[in-house]
């Protein structure tokens, strides 16, 4: 398995996961231990002063945490949660979650791109979670961005990556890593994503309501090994006509 460096750490496990929505802090922990799990995001909200009796932090032993700005309106905003998560989390590595919008909870794009440049300039590792709009993308590279977090499908949709013909553009324009974020409901939707190039999926909902949700992390993460597997093997383009796998002569009982 080959390594991929986010912002100079050596990430191995490209499956990174969300910490919401678990219905028991000892299956998230086990879940991250028994798939290697070495990214997770955590929201301020859950990770505040005043759980402190029962943190979240206290189930996670992983590489890296990333702090989510969820709740986040702006860029203003993005930054005080930032500030706080860093203070209480230790880590400078930020997803820039800025919603404004209720009923798709679609990323704004706009204030993501200020944002950028304010928590850059503060010393953050910035991780924007984007609608992958190609002028948008650069502007956030522009700010400070070494990394990519296009959305796959809405939040909790579980649709998939219905992005990917977008998505397929920031790949071939930028050298910025791509995270996919949101909407990713099954194995195969990570894997798909990984085949084409990007270099790491991020999930939440998919595994944290699954019956299992120990086994379906285990699927989540080798379903990133296969498809970054694949597409470092080179994936042989589709053809529109058949063609024989074995040769078409020597036949047996043929002249």
């Amino acid at each position: 398995m080959v390594d991929i460096n986010f912002y100079g750490e050596e990430i191995n496990n490209l499956f990174f996961m969300g910490t919401g929505k678990f219905r028991d802090y000892n299956v998230m922990k086990k879940a991250i231990e028994e798939a290697k799990i070495e990214v997770v995001t955590v929201a301020m909200r859950r990770a505040s002063y005043s759980n402190m009796n029962e943190s979240i932090l206290d189930y996670i032993n992983v590489k890296k945490i990333m702090v989510n700005t969820s709740g986040a309106r702006n860029a203003e905003e993005a930054l005080l949660i930032a500030k706080a998560g860093k203070e209480l989390m230790k880590t400078d590595w930020v997803k820039i979650e800025i919603i404004n919008d209720t009923k798709y909870l679609m990323p704004d794009n706009q204030e993501t791109i200020k944002a950028c440049k304010l928590l850059t300039d503060n010393g953050f590792k910035v991780f924007p979670y984007m609608y992958p709009d190609i002028y948008d993308a650069r502007k956030m590279i522009e700010n400070g961005a070494e990394v990519l977090m296009p959305l796959g499908a809405p939040i909790g949709t579980n649709k998939g990556f219905t992005t990917k013909e977008l998505v397929k553009i920031l790949l071939n324009e930028f050298d910025a890593k791509i995270i996919i974020d949101a909407g990713i409901g099954k194995p195969s939707h990570v894997s798909e994503a990984m085949e084409i190039g990007c270099h790491a999926v991020l999930a939440n909902t998919a595994v944290s309501i699954a019956d299992d949700p120990i086994k379906m992390v285990k699927a989540f993460s080798l379903a990133a090994q296969a498809g970054h597997l694949a597409y470092l093997s080179g994936i042989p383009e589709e053809n529109d006509f058949a063609e024989a796998s074995s040769p078409l002569f020597d036949y047996i009982g043929r002249d």
